[in-house]
């Protein structure tokens, strides 16, 4: 048979999705037309096969014998077409990013529905890890590196944003302290470490304490756990602000002292010299940093 004598595509349509729904109308409300189309469509249809499609019910439609073979092959039919058409079109372009599980989890996450709708042609690869990735060996394009700004010169780092530790603690688990808290009275509180073990220079610098009570309590390699852990009431954790930022907002978690403590560290957004992809390198990078605070180059 010559393709000038195949039915019409519209009427395959209407036959197709009106065999689903065995209903004219819920076939029209997929499709979009009135149900007096899809009715004339299939109609056009039955007179061009010279077999009926449908038994017309009160309340419904059944298939006939033929009407059943034909939806069959039909569907098949339809569905090699969108397979065919997913093969042809070019996958969307994935990049991989390379940041701390911290950051991956308290930072990224929470904005990645920003990054999917204002960059719908882009996949975004995280790689969470402590580890520090290389671009090319680890198949790597941007990293967000945390310490001192890197100087390699066959890379590019851009500021995020500074440290500025902060404690941070449940309102429930200071339901009868004064605030803000003080150094004696933080002694009551359990404390939540992470790895970079920041708490005896907090209670000294910050609240002019001793530090030789501040290494007690429980310890964390990863500060997105002491920051889980401060959720559920189990103590005070020190974070970076802007992990917490969200939850401060909510209530969900409170500052319990009026300072905080500005670290010589940053977070920084790595790319290389010369990318593997540079517009769509420049893209991720440029969404990045229109998250960064005012202040940040401050």
């Amino acid at each position: 048979m010559k393709t000038s004598q195949l039915p019409s595509l519209n009427a395959i349509r209407a036959f197709e999705a009106a065999s689903r729904h065995l209903s004219f109308r819920l076939a029209a409300e997929e499709l979009g037309v009135t149900q007096g189309a899809v009715a004339q469509h299939v109609r056009g249809l039955e007179d061009h096969l010279g077999v009926m499609l449908f038994d017309r019910l009160p309340r419904t439609l059944a298939l006939t014998e033929p009407g059943r073979r034909y939806a069959g092959t039909i569907r098949r039919a339809f569905e090699l077409i969108v397979e065919a058409t997913a093969a042809v079109q070019p996958e969307p372009l994935r990049l991989q990013i390379s940041v701390t599980p911290t950051f991956a989890a308290k930072w990224l996450l929470p904005r990645l529905g920003d990054f999917t709708a204002r960059h719908p042609d882009l996949d975004l690869g995280i790689v969470a890890t402590d580890r520090r990735a290389t671009f090319h060996s680890d198949d790597v394009d941007l990293a967000v590196r945390f310490g001192r700004a890197p100087e390699a010169t066959n890379v590019v780092a851009d500021l995020l944003f500074h440290e500025e530790l902060i404690a941070v603690c449940t309102p429930a688990l200071l339901a009868d302290a004064e605030l803000p808290l003080t150094a004696d009275v933080l002694r009551q509180h359990t404390l939540l470490h992470d790895s970079h073990g920041q708490w005896p220079r907090f209670v000294e610098t910050v609240l002019g304490g001793s530090a030789a009570g501040a290494t007690k309590g429980a310890r964390f390699n990863q500060t997105a756990l002491a920051i889980d852990a401060a959720l559920s009431g189990q103590g005070i954790a020190l974070t970076s602000r802007h992990f917490v930022e969200r939850d401060l907002a909510a209530g969900r978690l409170v500052n319990p002292f009026a300072a905080s403590l500005d670290s010589d560290a940053a977070f920084y957004v790595v790319t290389s010299r010369r990318p593997r992809h540079p517009a769509q390198t420049a893209a991720v990078k440029a969404w990045l940093l229109s998250h960064r605070p005012p202040y940040a180059d401050s």
